[in-house]
This record gives structure tokens, C-alpha cells and sequence, in this order.
């Protein structure tokens, strides 16, 4: 029996217009301290977000959203937030913010693989 670790994980959300704080599921991001393991996955539906926005900048969220991915990756080139530690990069991520990018308040959980743990929550709470 494998080790189970501790994991949080918030779910990314798009709210077009915070003024009226509707919004759609778009991604979730799964991190593990004791696994040095964060990741982000995400995906735009078009027609969902045309349904509450239809003047929404796709373009825009999709390279706002690639950023996002980046920081949670710690990709040399995707700025000084994405030099930061494991934690320290989730915490950012997942900080209450008033944006059309928002994250859920982060959850606790176990798992004995966060890789698949975020695939189990993306299949779940955004597809």
C-alpha cells in the first residue's frame, strides 16, 4: 500500500463579468508539499463562456490562462512568481483576487498519486 499524501487543490474559474459573478469552470490546480507537486490543467469551452459573455476576449484568456499554467509549472521565462517555491507559487495562484481568473478558496484531500488526482478533479469539476 502506497503512502497517502496530503494534497490541496482550488478550482480555476473564468467570471467574465465580476459584477455579476457568474462564472464558469475552467481549470483546477492540485499542489502536494511533501511531493514538491503543483499542476494546472485547463480548457476553454467557447460555447459555455459565450452562454454567460458573448463578447468575451478568447485570445486573451487563452494567453492569460497559458500564463497562469506557466507560473504553476515554474517556468524559467514566466517571470519572478514563477521562480518562487512550490507553496509559495500555489498560494499566489489561489490568493483571492477580483479578475476575470479566479480560483475556489483551496480544499484538502489524501492521495497516493497527485498526478492522477488532478486528472480525477479536472474529469470532475470542469468537463
Amino acid at each position: 500500500m502506497q503512502d497517502k499524501h496530503l494534497y490541496e487543490y482550488a478550482v480555476i474559474r473564468v467570471v467574465p463579468r465580476v459584477e455579476r459573478e457568474e462564472f464558469i469552470n475552467v481549470g483546477v490546480i492540485v499542489f502536494c508539499k511533501q511531493k514538491r507537486f503543483i499542476k494546472m490543467l485547463y480548457t476553454i469551452n467557447k460555447n459555455k463562456l459565450y452562454a454567460i459573455c458573448n463578447d468575451i476576449d478568447i485570445e486573451q484568456l487563452e494567453l492569460n490562462l497559458s500564463s497562469f499554467k506557466r507560473i504553476a509549472r515554474g517556468d524559467k521565462d514566466a517571470g519572478p512568481i514563477a521562480q518562487f517555491e512550490t507553496a509559495e507559487r500555489f498560494r499566489w495562484l489561489t490568493a483571492i483576487r477580483s479578475s476575470v481568473i479566479q480560483t475556489s478558496r483551496p480544499h484538502p484531500g489524501f492521495t497516493d498519486n497527485p498526478d492522477n488526482k488532478v486528472d480525477e478533479l479536472f474529469s470532475e469539476l470542469v468537463l
